[in-house]
């Protein structure tokens, strides 16, 4: 069994998620050296983006400046770990590979929420999957879209594509339509501001400890 386990796609994914985070710790830890202050940013985008989802992360780094090459890039970085980790953490506690309570737990509820969407999309297949994760609505990121296409029984490429393309599609689009309807709606800047605060603030505390471990 565990020879069938080390051998499985959704091993080899998880381990791909534990790459990226990895190369992700190596590279801020990186910045706190060389520009401390672009650290400090990529890890409270980081905070942001996992917690309050990619508009709260996407709008951090237009608000800290940031070029959409980094902007994209980044939040679309973060997405992919945590797709790798949830992804394959529901496949194989699915499977009965991972009998772990808690991460049981969280994937019984994904797996509830996923349900109420999945008969709608069904119809769709690939399409469905990629308007789904595109959608800027609650609860249509590439966590749940993953899982959904998972449930569909679609291929493995096909899910993930879906689910990736559609991501970066609603990434750019944030980051391009931020510039458009602030222009014509201030009102949006202060949306992103509340949500930023929203999310950062309970967890301020750990990411100032954290910024303080890389830093001494």
């Amino acid at each position: 069994m565990k020879h069938t386990l080390i051998n499985s796609v959704e091993f080899k994914i998880l381990l791909l998620g534990v790459l990226l985070a990895v190369l992700l710790l190596g590279y801020l830890g990186y910045c706190a050296f060389t520009d401390y202050k672009q650290a400090e940013t990529l890890i409270l985008v980081f905070g942001a983006h996992t917690f309050g989802g990619r508009a709260a992360g996407v709008g951090l780094c237009i608000f800290a400046g940031m070029g959409p090459a980094l902007s994209i890039g980044y939040n679309f970085y973060i997405e992919v770990l945590i797709v790798c980790f949830t992804y394959a953490g529901f496949v194989l506690s699915t499977k009965s590979y991972l009998r772990v309570p808690w991460i049981m737990n969280a994937m019984d509820r994904l797996t509830e929420k996923a349900l109420q969407h999945k008969d709608k999309i069904e119809p769709y297949g690939w399409i469905g999957i990629f308007l789904f994760v595109m959608a800027p609505l609650p609860v249509t990121g590439p966590v749940m879209g993953s899982i959904i296409g998972y449930m569909l029984r679609l291929g493995l490429v096909r899910n993930l594509s879906a689910t990736l393309l559609g991501t970066l599609t609603a990434i750019g689009i944030w980051f391009y339509g931020f510039d458009f309807l602030n222009d014509r709606f201030q009102v949006i800047q202060y949306i992103f501001i509340a949500i930023v605060v929203i999310v950062v603030l309970p967890h301020l505390k750990k990411i100032k400890n954290f910024i303080l471990y890389i830093k001494g």
